[in-house]
C-alpha cells in the first residue's frame, strides 16, 4: 500500500469515528487534543476523568468555518486573534454547541492545523477539543506521552513533537479581556492586539 492510501484510510477512520461521538487525538499547534463531535462530547470527559461541567472547546480549522457555525461572535475580535494558539470565550446567547459548556459561554480555536489533522477537522466541520491528558495532568507533545487509557480508545494521529506549551486562554464575555491562562502566546501580546 501506498504511503497515501495509509494516511487517506487514517482520515477516513478519524472523520468516521468523531461523527459517532468517538474519540481522536490530533495533534494541534500546541499540543496533542482529544477531539470528537461537538454534538457528543461525553466520551472526553469521560476519557480526561473530569466532570460535565467543565468547559470543552469548539476547534475549527478555518476562521470562516467558525463564523459559520457561531455566527454572533465578534467577527472583528475573531479575526484579529484566530487563527494561532489561542482559545477564546464569549458569550453564548443562542446557546449553540450547548453540550460542550454548562456556563452560558462557548470557548472556541483555530489553531494552525497541518497535514492529516487539518483535513480531519475540515471534513468533520468542526470538533469539540480538549488536550489528550487526563484532567490535571501534563500536556503531551508526542503521542507516547499520552495515557494509555486514552490511546487505547482513540483513534491516533501522529503528528511527531509538538511544542508543548499549550494555548492562551483570553475571557472576552465582559467588558475587558481577561487572560485566564498563559500558554504559547504571552498575555501582553494578546491584550496589545486587542487595544
Amino acid at each position: 500500500m501506498s504511503e497515501w492510501s495509509t494516511e487517506e484510510r487514517l482520515v477516513e477512520e478519524a472523520v468516521e469515528a468523531i461523527g459517532e461521538g468517538r474519540p481522536v487525538v490530533l495533534p494541534t499547534d500546541t499540543v496533542y487534543g482529544l477531539c470528537t463531535t461537538p454534538r457528543a462530547p461525553e466520551s472526553l470527559s469521560r476519557l480526561k476523568g473530569r466532570g460535565p461541567e467543565q468547559p470543552i472547546a469548539l476547534l475549527a480549522s478555518e476562521v470562516d468555518i467558525l463564523l459559520e457555525l457561531v455566527p454572533e461572535l465578534p467577527e472583528h475580535v475573531v479575526r484579529s486573534l484566530l487563527p494561532g494558539q489561542l482559545t477564546l470565550i464569549f458569550q453564548n446567547p443562542e446557546g449553540r454547541f450547548p453540550l460542550l459548556s454548562p456556563l452560558g459561554t462557548i470557548g472556541v480555536r483555530v489553531p494552525e492545523l497541518r497535514g492529516s489533522a487539518r483535513r480531519i477537522v475540515t471534513r468533520a466541520g468542526a470538533v469539540a477539543a480538549t488536550s489528550a491528558n487526563r484532567h490535571g495532568g501534563p500536556d503531551p507533545r508526542r503521542l507516547d506521552e499520552i495515557p494509555d487509557e486514552i490511546r487505547e480508545q482513540a483513534v491516533l494521529v501522529d503528528g511527531g513533537e509538538l511544542p508543548g506549551i499549550a494555548s492562551t486562554v483570553v475571557d472576552l464575555t465582559g467588558a475587558e479581556p481577561k487572560i485566564l491562562r498563559e500558554g504559547a502566546i504571552p498575555a501582553a501580546d494578546v491584550l496589545a492586539r486587542l487595544a
